[in-house]
C-alpha cells in the first residue's frame, strides 16, 4: 500500500535522461497518473518523442546534466510552471564506459563520473531548495546493482554509482525530521541503449567483440523491460522506501554482496556466463 505522505501521483515530476529507457519510461507512467512532468535530456529528438506520448501537461529543456546552471534555470523555470507541487525529482541521466583499469582512457572516465555523478549532485543542488520549503517530496537518485558490488572492467562505472549511494544517503541522513527524503534507486540489467551509447573502445574481455555485439550481448541477458522499472520506482517512492532494488538481479546482487562480501564475484561470474553463453546460442533472443 502507498504512503499518503510519500504519494506523487497528482504532483509535479521532473525527470533527467528523458528521451529513452527508464526516464521515457518513468514520464509516461507518471503522466497517466495525473502528475505534470519536466524532462530534460542532451537528446532532442528523443525527448520530442517522449513529450508525444504523454497524456498530461509537459515541460521539456535540452540541457546537458553536467551544467550546473543550466540545471538551476531549469529548476526556476519548473517553480514558475508547475501546476501542482513538486512531488519528486527523478535524476535518472546516465552513460557507461567498459574498460580495465590498465587501458582506462581518462576522458572517457571524467565525461562517464560528470555525468553520472556530478550529474545527480547538480539535480539534488538545482531542485532541493523547493522541497525544502515546501516541506514534502523527495530526491530520487538513480545508482545501479554496480553501486553494491564492484564490477570487472566497469570501475568507472562502478565508481560514479558508488558515489551516487554514498551521497544520497548522506542527503537522507541530512533530511531526518523533515518532510523531505532521498531515495537510491538500483536498477539490475534494464533493456535500455546504455550499452549501444556507451564510451567503447575495444573489447574489455579481449574476446574481439563489436561494439553492437555487446549491446545485443546486453539486452539478451537484461532481466528487466523499462516500463515494468519504472512501474517499480513509482512504487517504491510512494511506499517511503529508502532504497529500491529493480529487477530479480538486483536482489540478487544485494544478497550476495551481503552474504559474500569479498567473494560475490566468483558467484556473479558464474552466472553471467551462463547467461552470455546462453544468449549465444540463442541469438534471436538479442532485442534491439
Amino acid at each position: 500500500m502507498s504512503n499518503p505522505s510519500r504519494r506523487i501521483s497528482g504532483r509535479t515530476v521532473v525527470i533527467s535522461g528523458a528521451a529513452s529507457g527508464i526516464g521515457r519510461a518513468l514520464a509516461q507512467r507518471l503522466s497517466t497518473h495525473g502528475c505534470p512532468v519536466a524532462l530534460s535530456d542532451v537528446d532532442e529528438l528523443g525527448l520530442k518523442e517522449t513529450e508525444a506520448g504523454l497524456t498530461g501537461p509537459s515541460l521539456t529543456r535540452v540541457l546537458d546534466v553536467r551544467d550546473a546552471d543550466a540545471q538551476r534555470d531549469f529548476a526556476s523555470e519548473v517553480r514558475d510552471w508547475a501546476p501542482a507541487r513538486l512531488g519528486a525529482v527523478f535524476n535518472n541521466a546516465g552513460v557507461a564506459v567498459a574498460s580495465s583499469v590498465l587501458d582506462a582512457n581518462p576522458d572517457d572516465e571524467n565525461w562517464l563520473w560528470d555525468i553520472n555523478f556530478g550529474g545527480v549532485v547538480n539535480g539534488t543542488r538545482a531542485f532541493l531548495p523547493i522541497l525544502v520549503e515546501q516541506d514534502s517530496g523527495a530526491i530520487v537518485n538513480t545508482s545501479s546493482v554496480f553501486g553494491l558490488a564492484g564490477m570487472p572492467n566497469q570501475s568507472a562505472y562502478c565508481s560514479a554509482k558508488f558515489a551516487v549511494r554514498g551521497f544520497t544517503d548522506s542527503l537522507r541522513q541530512e533530511l531526518r525530521g523533515t518532510g523531505v527524503t532521498a531515495i537510491n534507486v538500483h536498477p539490475g540489467g534494464v533493456n535500455t541503449n546504455i550499452v549501444r551509447n556507451a564510451r567503447f573502445r575495444k573489447d574489455p574481455d579481449g574476446r574481439g567483440r563489436s561494439h553492437e555485439q555487446m549491446a545485443q550481448e546486453f539486452a539478451a541477458i537484461t532481466m528487466t523491460q523499462p516500463d515494468k522499472a519504472a512501474e517499480i520506482i513509482h512504487k517504491g517512492v510512494e511506499a517511503g522506501k529508502a532504497r529500491i532494488l529493480v529487477g530479480p538481479d538486483a536482489y540478487l546482487f544485494d544478497i550476495l554482496t551481503r552474504v559474500a562480501p569479498t567473494h560475490y564475484y566468483d558467484l556473479l561470474g558464474t552466472i553471467v556466463g551462463r547467461l552470455r553463453s546462453r544468449a549465444q546460442q540463442n541469438p534471436s533472443v538479442a532485442t534491439v
